[in-house]
């Protein structure tokens, strides 16, 4: 029994992006990390996801994206503090990394189970950041669902965003939150 993966799962937290600052992993720590989310449940060896890292300048740029896609599809425009938000948005951390579900039509491997894996790769890449002493945020957020930003980004038609994970280091222990009790969610099937 590995008692320290257990404790570290047990209590494990999301640190709020804006709460996160440098250092964040980099150059061969970083390449660890990813090569550790990449190690998901993937039927039929589709690799149904990717990373696409931002950081430094990248962030900033991002920003720019971000803004121009908000003044194209708000209704109404917005004010300049909401474009400043998202011109910040991926400056709340030092390094971001959007997952990319890419599912594809193969017989045997349903849609659904390439989404999930997708999934398992984010919350795998939260882990090993987290294993390796970074807090982690994932996020979605409008940017995922945007038609310019998904442009913007070179998403392929069968990509989504299936979450940013904003990592760094915490700038304090982030406080516990409320669980739910295993009776409210465990049911035991029976004949």
């Amino acid at each position: 029994m590995n008692d320290a993966m257990l404790e570290a799962l047990a209590t494990r937290r999301s640190v709020k992006p804006d709460r996160l600052a440098a250092p964040a992993p980099s150059g061969a720590e970083l390449e660890r990390i990813l090569t550790i989310a990449a190690r998901v449940p993937d039927h039929k060896k589709l690799v149904p996801w990717r990373f696409m890292i931002f950081e430094g300048e990248a962030r900033a740029a991002a920003g720019e994206l971000f803004a121009a896609a908000c003044l194209a599809e708000e209704k109404d425009t917005p004010s300049p503090v909401r474009l400043e938000t998202e011109r910040n948005r991926f400056l709340r951390a030092p390094l971001v990394v959007g997952v990319v579900s890419r599912a594809q039509k193969r017989p045997g491997a349903p849609e659904w189970e390439q989404i999930l894996s997708a999934g398992a790769a984010a919350f795998a890449l939260c882990l090993a950041a987290n294993a390796s002493g970074y807090g982690t945020s994932w996020v979605t957020e409008w940017v995922a669902y945007s038609p310019a930003v998904r442009a913007g980004l070179g998403l392929a038609e069968n990509e989504r965003i299936a979450g940013f994970v904003h990592i760094g280091t915490p700038l304090e222990k982030p406080e516990e939150r409320e669980r739910p009790a295993l009776a409210d969610i465990v049911t035991r099937w029976s004949p």
